[in-house]
């Protein structure tokens, strides 16, 4: 099994870094590993943390329409370049935290995603340069007020709510190129999303190219790869469930804001 990031808060209230065990303890970390973080003597038991989402970002660029049959899902065609947009750090959340339906809204979807963590400050980096910059892979939920989408000129306050993000549980350092994502809604047996990361239009290392182009990321930032086909409502006491091959499963629950 790869190796399993995680940031974890104490019962003291203090938050680590760490390596998650096959045993559940989590070994602390100095410093977050893309800084190059090292192992320390503190190890924490089950009992003696709780699991946050893996990283704090002082961004989130998501990416809209980078599987094809999702834009014809959408009613659009793929767009010739990266379809970029921000969510706020505040939206965030970690894996079995709730998603909170807000009241602005009639329709809230889920959107199941690939999501790279940033190691190193980029700036203007070429495709064949990105692949060093991406520091690892988690999963994300591009939680979207779908009503409010349509009805706004531009997507900030439909995909800005708190608790819009989940992402998580933890972070690893390699994926399979082709690797699986599917998205699970309660007890259904069979997928509501189910493709591969490789039938992106845009390809991770040429999204992170893109953006840099635009800004900086820094070290812990978050890029949301897009969603494939499939996406669709969620609805109070749902439980939406998104697992990546190789990476694990992200899960929470809908209640009301």
């Amino acid at each position: 099994m790869a190796q399993r990031y995680v940031r974890v808060k104490s019962q003291e209230g203090q938050i680590f870094y760490g390596l998650l065990q096959l045993s559940l303890n989590v070994e602390i970390l100095d410093a977050p590993p893309w800084l190059e973080g090292q192992p320390t003597e503190l190890i924490l038991e089950p009992d003696e943390y709780r699991l946050l989402a893996p990283c704090s970002p002082s961004k989130i660029i998501a990416v809209g329409k980078n599987y094809a049959d999702h834009a014809a899902e959408m009613g659009g065609a793929v767009p010739a370049e990266p379809l970029i947009f921000f969510k706020p750090p505040t939206s965030v959340i970690a894996s079995d935290m709730e998603i909170k339906y807000p009241s602005q809204s009639q329709r809230v979807d889920y959107e199941g995603e690939l999501a790279l963590v940033i190691g190193d400050r980029t700036c203007d980096c070429t495709p064949e340069e990105a692949q060093s910059k991406i520091w690892g892979y988690t999963i994300a939920n591009d939680v979207t007020a779908r009503d409010l989408q349509k009805k706004d000129a531009q997507w900030t306050r439909a995909k800005g709510f708190d608790t819009f993000c989940p992402l998580g549980p933890w972070i690893v350092r390699e994926l399979n190129p082709g690797a699986k994502i599917q998205t699970f809604l309660n007890d259904q047996l069979h997928p509501v999303q189910s493709s591969c990361i490789d039938q992106m239009v845009f390809a991770p290392d040429f999204l992170v190219s893109y953006i840099s182009q635009v800004m900086t990321l820094l070290p812990g930032d978050v890029i949301l790869t897009g969603t494939p086909l499939g996406v669709g409502p969620l609805n109070l006491g749902d439980r939406i469930r998104v697992e990546i091959e190789g990476i694990g499963r992200l899960e929470n629950t809908v209640t009301q804001r």
